[in-house]
């Protein structure tokens, strides 16, 4: 089939081009596409910077932290402070009207005071035989400062105090103060008392723990005495039991009810427990003022009370009572045995002291085992209270 007019005429002039547009157009692409590939060679193939030479990009770490540090800072600054101040300003009434609170050793300083006492002593100094007034609560720590070893527990140093300071109430009352120049003496006439002076040159670089003790013990049990139906009642006190106190009419003449024998196994620990003492014949009959039959050995009896003390002594035919040979023959107690050995008397006692009412070691002993001081006084005093000044003596007081 031949081609018409029209296509030879107009359709491939059309081709033609159409043709050369389309070769264009695909150089075109190649071109670039040849442009591209170079340029990736050229990135590919180029030389690199060493690793320590490329730039690196900017790093921020610290910048939050540091941020976080600045807030933290200024929170201290200025909240912790308002914080503070605000309950402190809330409490500023409250904290001025409540006292300060005062040491140990400042409160009992104050509870020495004479101010703290109920009233003064009148004491004979014997040293400068002079009276001397002293405030009840520093005259008390001066007795049991000289009466029990501070080195006792304190619970035995407290029931010490109350039996010290029940003896001068009951002097106070009862006593001949009236009539003498003093309320009592500061020997074993009455109580020993020394005063911190005496006590220091006693005790020396020992004085201010041992002081400071006593005075805690006797603060402790301010204004408290024994007492019997309301009454105060006599503290005797001794140092150490033969293993039982005494009734009180085995030894002086009056029966006490609160004065009874009790069983006291503590004392065995004492130093003072057990002591000898050696008689020749002859010094025997000077202390006891007798002649003895010139043999030997020498017929000797005794009788016994229910603490088994000597009640009453034979020799020969010379008759004592247990008391009377502790005392003139200066024994540690009533409680002895006699050996006789190449004509001399051999005494060994058990105790120390009167065995009436509270036995001091026997008190140390029980404080040891967690007993309080007013087990220790209602123990060897029987059937007692324990009462106040202020309630008891009034009188007193009110001077």
């Amino acid at each position: 089939m031949k081609p018409s007019k029209y296509s030879k005429k107009h359709g491939y002039n059309y081709t033609k081009k159409r043709n050369a547009l389309l070769l264009k157009k695909v150089k075109a692409k190649q071109q670039t596409f040849m442009k591209k590939s170079l340029t990736r060679n050229k990135q590919w193939f180029a030389p690199k910077k060493p690793y320590y030479l490329q730039k690196r990009p900017k790093q921020h770490v610290w910048k939050i932290p540091s941020t976080i540090l600045l807030a933290c800072l200024l929170m201290i600054i200025l909240v912790v402070p308002t914080l503070i101040v605000i309950p402190y300003s809330k409490g500023d009434e409250k904290e001025a009207k409540a006292p300060p609170i005062a040491s140990s050793e400042e409160t009992t300083n104050q509870d020495m005071d004479s101010g703290s006492s109920s009233f003064s002593v009148s004491v004979m100094r014997s040293n400068v035989n002079k009276v001397e007034g002293v405030p009840l609560e520093e005259y008390v720590a001066g007795v049991v400062a000289s009466e029990m070893p501070a080195e006792f527990e304190k619970e035995a140093l407290k029931a010490q105090s109350l039996a010290a300071r029940t003896y001068i109430v009951n002097q106070k009352l009862h006593g001949e103060g009236a009539k003498q120049e003093s309320d009592v003496t500061d020997t074993v006439q009455h109580q020993v008392y020394k005063d911190e002076g005496q006590l220091q040159n006693l005790w020396g670089s020992d004085f201010d723990w041992k002081m400071k003790k006593v005075k805690e013990a006797v603060a402790e049990t301010k204004g408290e005495i024994v007492t019997y139906k309301d009454a105060p009642i006599t503290p005797a006190f001794f140092s150490t039991s033969n293993g039982y106190t005494e009734n009180s009419e085995d030894y002086w003449e009056n029966e006490l009810p609160y004065l009874r024998s009790v069983e006291s196994h503590w004392d065995e620990e004492s130093p003072k427990y057990l002591d000898q003492k050696t008689f020749s014949i002859q010094q025997l009959e000077k202390a006891l003022e007798v002649d003895l039959p010139n043999q030997f050995p020498l017929a000797v009896e005794t009788t016994r009370t229910d603490s088994n003390r000597v009640e009453q002594l034979q020799l020969g035919k010379q008759t004592f009572s247990g008391r009377e040979i502790r005392e003139k023959l200066e024994l540690r107690s009533s409680d002895f045995t006699i050996e006789q050995k190449n004509n001399h008397f051999i005494f060994t006692t058990k105790g120390f002291g009167h065995g009436v009412g509270m036995s001091q070691y026997g008190a140390n002993g029980m404080a040891k085992e967690g007993k309080n001081y007013q087990d220790i006084v209602r123990y060897y005093y029987q059937d007692v209270k324990i009462s106040t000044i202020n309630d008891t003596a009034p009188t007193l007081v009110a001077k």
